[in-house]
């Protein structure tokens, strides 16, 4: 049965209006730069130009403590992606944390992750959520492994850690010792029992004292320098552990040696260029004011909320961002040299002049 004419004449209306509204919404995303989507072609920004990664959920089959204040955490889920000695993983807590840890396990085996985290009291908050919340039977979700401290080919090792900085150096260990490689270790801690893994890093290097211990509090700190005097040409130096330890090491490495660093925080950023300046959101059309103690991320977000971040320590690249004027202060350490020239990570580094302007 036909409509009624003035029920038909509703319709047509209403569908014309409809058809018009629309035609409207996409002449405004295209023009339009306080329109919260991208009004330029290919934007860049918020992506880190890498495989994109896809949490996943892994049952927790196994909690230990390998040393006093540690706590080791077996993930095992199908299906993982691949790793290599000296990848790392994003674990997002249940509050809504996420943070970064080395997989100190066997590459070989396919349906496993481990990591393991020194309780820091006075840290975040990330290491005292793990060992008071993540038990066995629980469920975490992970990211896909990310590898910046990859184990390369050389003619010689040498490897030095300090405390909980032996979680990415271990696999490496397991991988030159079954490969015959020329290797040493030089392992510090406050204590033999706050030490993680010395059971099975002596037994690695028990044919040909490839090992020295050196706890605190039984010979005091280790001894980098003389470590590294005694390297051939060539030899691949692998340093993780805390900041004065590491920079001890770049200090004092002779030449002919490649020097290969894991930091668990950012690296210290000089003086220069903290002070306050001006960061232009050209696609959004507003100008924000970064303030000396704070961060582009937080300046941001205030007019943008909607902007990724993750890590807040320049270690996992959610927060890069195209630069579209300006000369950047790198502060983070997962950029590479060709990334630099015009992206940045903008929850740690900060403007060397006053203006900066990012495709947001």
């Amino acid at each position: 049965m036909p409509l009624p004419l003035p029920r038909l004449r509703t319709v047509v209306l209403v569908t014309g209006a409809a058809l018009l509204a629309r035609r409207a919404v996409r002449r405004r995303v295209r023009s339009s730069p306080l329109w919260p989507l991208p009004a330029l072609e290919n934007p860049v920004s918020g992506h880190s130009g890498r495989r994109p990664t896809t949490t996943r959920r892994l049952l927790i089959s196994e909690r230990t403590a390998p040393a006093d204040g540690v706590v080791q955490l077996r993930l095992e889920g199908p299906d993982l992606p691949a790793w290599q000695p000296g990848a790392h993983l994003d674990l997002l807590l249940p509050s809504g944390l996420v943070r970064q840890y080395s997989l100190c396990g066997d590459p070989a085996d396919p349906g496993t992750y481990t990591i393991a985290t020194r309780l820091v009291e006075d840290g975040r908050g990330g290491s005292r959520e793990v060992h008071a919340q993540l038990h066995e039977g629980a469920e975490v979700e992970v990211r896909a492994p990310r590898n910046r401290f990859p184990l390369v080919e050389a003619p010689g090792y040498l490897f030095i850690a300090g405390g909980i900085g032996i979680t990415p150096i271990l696999p490496m260990l397991r991988s030159v010792a079954a490969s015959g490689a020329d290797w040493r270790l030089l392992y510090g801690g406050r204590s033999r029992v706050s030490m993680p893994f010395l059971d099975e890093i002596e037994k690695l290097g028990a044919d040909g004292d490839r090992v020295t211990v050196v706890a605190e509090d039984e010979a005091g700190r280790p001894d980098p320098a003389a470590a590294l005097a005694d390297t051939a040409q060539g030899t691949a130096v692998y340093c993780c552990g805390p900041g004065p330890l590491m920079d001890a090491v770049a200090s004092a490495l002779p030449p002919g040696r490649t020097l290969h660093l894991e930091r668990f925080t950012a690296a210290a950023a000089s003086s220069a260029g903290s002070g306050p300046f001006e960061v232009e959101l050209r696609r959004s059309g507003r100008t924000v004011r970064v303030a000396a103690g704070q961060s582009v991320l937080a300046a941001v977000r205030e007019e943008l909320p909607y902007v990724s971040y993750s890590c807040e320590q320049g270690f996992c690249g959610t927060c890069r961002q195209r630069v579209l004027e300006g000369e950047i202060d790198h502060r983070d350490d997962l950029l590479a040299d060709a990334e630099r020239e015009d992206s940045m990570l903008i929850c740690v580094s900060r403007c060397r002049g006053k203006r900066l302007v990012l495709d947001l």
